[in-house]
């Protein structure tokens, strides 16, 4: 049965909505600080505890002066780059900055992990890092009450963690093309004629909650529900976006903010929301791992500064 989601003011499954409250969240125990990393060519491993999580970024450096401002790409590694982009809208709470990491799917491997396939409960997006040798690692997708099963349809090669497509999920991520000649990874729209034959070509093929449908099209409408967002896009030019707002804002204002910036979005997915909103990158010059907080109806404060257990995971491996 579907229902309209107090938490992100969109129709889902039943099964879908009874996670967003199950014990996973409401049994974490918040702490006090965390620990961030910083790897660079001059700068040893350092520890930050703090109870406020937007102070580490400062350590990061500028890279922005607003919306207007042109990121500053630091390369990870070939075919991954990240940039920390300050957004200017003077947000109540978070560091009011955009994390984004962009991937040339050509150069560096996209990967999915799923707990039904590899086994296990599920961990932070910074021990999957770990655990997997990823250069990045950040949420797959909203869960079902198992807390095991992707919202919407989901493959991985011949494994099937959902078979089952939602109806009101109109976005599509896929990757690994079985032929050549094709992109390396797409992002297509469900409403658009033949948009699932295209699917058929690919190994991967992940189903999510759309925010932007192409060519840069915000399909939220003014809604008063905001959070913490991580969110999957892909631009002009093939590149797949993992981009990540600690700061709240509606889906309609994120988008907004988003296509304001030269990164040259054309399409873009939700794949989670609130304090279980995570990015970790691991690389040799880049140590991070963020964590979202507010949460419109259940966080409504920026006190979380720990990563939470999440069972799927998009991700980037490591060179």
């Amino acid at each position: 049965m579907a229902v309209i989601c107090s938490r992100h003011g969109a129709q889902y499954s039943t099964l879908a909505c009874r996670h967003i409250s199950s014990g996973i969240r409401t049994g974490r125990k918040i702490k006090t600080g965390y620990k961030i990393f910083l790897d660079t060519e001059n700068l040893q491993q350092s520890k930050v505890r703090t109870t406020v999580f937007s102070v580490f970024i400062l350590a990061l450096g500028p890279t922005g002066q607003g919306a207007d401002a042109k990121p500053a790409w630091r390369v990870l590694q070939p075919g991954l780059e990240y940039a920390s982009i300050d957004i200017g809208t003077k947000a109540e709470f978070g560091d009011d900055r955009l994390h984004v990491v962009r991937v040339d799917p050509t150069k560096s491997k996209l990967i999915v992990l799923l707990t039904s396939e590899v086994g296990g409960n599920g961990h932070r997006a910074e021990e999957w890092c770990k655990e997997r040798r990823l250069a990045v690692a950040m949420n797959l997708g909203m869960f079902q009450a198992d807390h095991r099963t992707n919202v919407g349809y989901a493959r991985n090669g011949t494994h099937v963690n959902n078979k089952n497509w939602s109806a009101s999920y109109k976005s599509v991520l896929a990757f690994g093309p079985k032929n050549k000649g094709i992109p390396e990874a797409i992002m297509v729209d469900l409403d658009e004629t033949d948009s699932k034959k295209a699917l058929e070509n690919y190994e991967t093929v992940i189903q999510n909650l759309r925010l932007i449908k192409s060519p840069g099209k915000n399909v939220w409408q003014k809604q008063e529900k905001r959070w913490s967002e991580a969110a999957v896009a892909l631009d002009d030019k093939g590149r797949i976006l993992f981009l990540f707002c600690r700061s709240p804002f509606s889906m309609d204002d994120f988008n907004r903010i988003i296509l304001s910036l030269p990164l040259g979005i054309t399409r873009a997915m939700h794949v989670e929301g609130g304090p279980e909103a995570s990015l970790s990158i691991h690389t040799r010059s880049v140590n991070l791992d963020l964590c979202g907080s507010y949460e419109t109806g259940f966080t409504k404060d920026d006190l979380n500064v720990d990563q939470w257990p999440i069972p799927n995971l998009l991700g980037v491996i490591r060179r």
